[in-house]
């Protein structure tokens, strides 16, 4: 079941991609390859394919935490990219990439000994870095050397201002904490707002920055704004308590989902019950060990991607994912899936082969990713500029009986 599940879906995208071109398909198209990728799938199956790709594979390593604090990013990362590889390559009939990734424990330094090792494989697209400041690191690495880097999850503006070769295809930071003080505020979610955030944290600040510009200029009362950097994290109550003396109705955590645990717990031992509002940085927070997931019952975060939503898309893969690794895939699994299948369509389009040098090869994508539209798990109608910044809508979720929900 799991292989069918997973040739049905690969067959369906690749059909899509490789009608799609440098642009996106018509919906005459989209609907034919839709209808066709059943019958297709057998084919799949069969290992002969779609035979859409002829080239020599093209070598594409991902770069994340598999191990340490934030492996529940790394891990879905890592497993999201080789499903969709692997997918690929069946579909296709062929090999179109060979994949490897390195752990870089979220941990700068790390990443950069990653990114080198995997240079010395023969590197020449990285899926990748997981998180931000591994990928500010990394991305300096890939600007000097001219190789192509989409990050599935590095949302900070300067990984992607570190060079023209960087792309994003999560939000940027700015964008988060824009779309958040809108969504907040649209649906009146709260009328006095406390924020608790990590100054030391360049994904934290950043969100919380355009948080607050934009909340002033939606009407939002931020009635306290309190920080805490990566020295001073063990106890938060202190933020807590401001939040709750100021009487904040909302608290906003532009934070990841550990600190966030400890906001909860002091809340509930205090008896404070605010609405609690995130980015995505949150996810996550229900596979913590050890964590009482009641106490985030009613958390609310922004993220591209919710595994409940109903579309044929998002359930196959959701189905595929957790027969092949025992899990409900998260957003970040899902960005990561969505980069691997952006790449195959840019690579289609662009005639991209592996015979090809990693700065050709560069060239080449950044051509093709500032002027095509990708439809993938986490959006439709994706486009990129210039700058590597992506576009597309935000969608909302709630932790409701120990689940994402959408909302």
């Amino acid at each position: 079941m799991k292989k069918l599940v997973s040739s049905v879906l690969a067959a369906s995208m690749v059909l899509s991609l490789a009608a799609c071109g440098s642009s996106a398909s018509s919906a005459a198209e989209s609907t034919a390859a839709s209808s066709d990728a059943a019958s297709t799938a057998a084919t799949a199956e069969a290992g002969e394919g779609s035979g859409a790709y002829t080239g020599t594979p093209i070598k594409i390593g991902g770069i994340g935490p598999i191990t340490g604090a934030a492996a529940v990013y790394g891990q879905a990362v890592k497993n999201a990219e080789e499903l969709a590889v692997k997918e690929i390559n069946a579909a296709n009939g062929s090999d179109v990439f060979e994949w490897k990734f390195e752990d870089d424990e979220h941990d700068a330094e790390k990443s950069v000994n990653a990114y080198n090792t995997l240079k010395d494989w023969g590197l020449q697209v990285l899926a990748g870095p997981v998180t931000t400041t591994p990928s500010l690191a990394v991305a300096a690495e890939t600007a000097n050397d001219n190789i192509f880097m989409m990050t599935p999850s590095a949302s900070a503006v300067d990984v992607i201002a570190a060079g023209d070769n960087v792309f994003q295809i999560c939000f940027t930071d700015p964008n988060q904490g824009v779309a958040s003080a809108d969504y907040i505020a649209d649906n009146q979610l709260g009328t006095k707002v406390g924020v608790i955030y990590d100054s030391s944290d360049a994904y934290s600040r950043g969100i919380h920055d355009k948080f607050q510009a934009e909340a002033a200029e939606k009407g939002l009362e931020i009635v306290a704004d309190e920080a805490f950097t990566s020295d001073n994290k063990s106890d938060l109550s202190t933020q807590v308590a401001k939040c709750q003396e100021a009487g904040a109705d909302l608290v906003f955590l532009p934070i990841y989902y550990q600190e966030a645990s400890q906001i909860l717990i002091v809340a509930n031992k205090t008896g404070y019950e605010p609405t609690f509002f995130g980015c995505d940085g949150m996810d996550g927070i229900l596979a913590i060990e050890g964590f009482d997931t009641s106490l985030a019952e009613g958390l609310m975060l922004l993220t591209p991607f919710a595994a409940d939503a109903k579309d044929e898309k998002t359930q196959a893969f959701v189905t595929a994912y957790e027969e092949a690794y025992g899990d409900t895939p998260n957003q970040f699994a899902a960005d990561a899936y969505d980069v691997v299948y952006a790449i195959y369509q840019a690579a289609l389009a662009g005639n991209i082969n592996g015979d090809m040098d990693a700065s050709d090869i560069c060239e080449a994508l950044k051509t093709q990713f500032s002027s095509m539209t990708f439809d993938g798990l986490t959006g439709e109608d994706m486009t990129w500029d210039a700058s590597g910044a992506v576009s597309k809508a935000p969608k909302a979720v709630v932790i409701k009986d120990g689940a994402y929900a959408a909302m």
